[in-house]
């Protein structure tokens, strides 16, 4: 699969987001960027804090994503996002309106698991409930595929390119 789109991979902290996107950037031969790498250093002290962003903490981070999104409009591009509310998609779409989300989901003890036992992230699994408790799924007028998070990441990878092409891929 071949694509001129550019893929955001969403879901709650944990799903392997940082994990699945480099590969399904590979897997597309296009360019990925880690969302935290935008985040202003005090968004990243709040959340080491163990105290959730507010919708105003996220703005110019999600405008920073939207704007990598736009400058890649047509070259392809992979970025990590959680994109956990219909209002973060939107302003995502409004800077990049050809994006396509990859909503990566998953059991809550599963993801609780993984969060664990990863080292060097900032988000605690405190966050987790408030990650869930935030997320709104993506509803059928968003262009976009959901992929559980239950097999390896070469598999949930797999599935994803499988759901994408299925979904972006003219029929014959």
């Amino acid at each position: 699969m071949n694509t001129s789109h550019v893929v955001v991979v969403m879901g709650v902290a944990g799903t392997g987001k940082t994990t699945v996107g480099p590969l399904l950037a590979t897997r597309l031969g296009v360019p990925y960027a880690e969302a935290d790498d935008f985040h202003p250093q005090a968004n990243i002290d709040k959340m080491s804090a163990g105290v959730p962003l507010t919708d105003e903490d996220r703005l110019p981070w999600l405008d920073a994503i939207g704007g990598w999104a736009h400058e890649r409009a047509g070259l392809g591009g992979v970025v990590s996002c959680s994109a956990l509310k219909r209002s973060y998609r939107d302003r995502l779409r409004a800077a990049a309106p050809d994006v396509v989300f990859l909503h990566l989901t998953g059991d809550r003890a599963l993801i609780e698991d993984r969060m664990a036992h990863r080292k060097g992230h900032f988000m605690p699994t405190a966050l987790l409930d408030s990650q869930f408790a935030t997320l709104q799924p993506l509803e059928p007028d968003e262009t976009g595929v959901a992929v559980d998070v239950t097999g390896t990441p070469e598999e949930i990878t797999g599935q994803a390119v499988a759901s994408l092409a299925a979904l972006l891929e003219p029929a014959p």
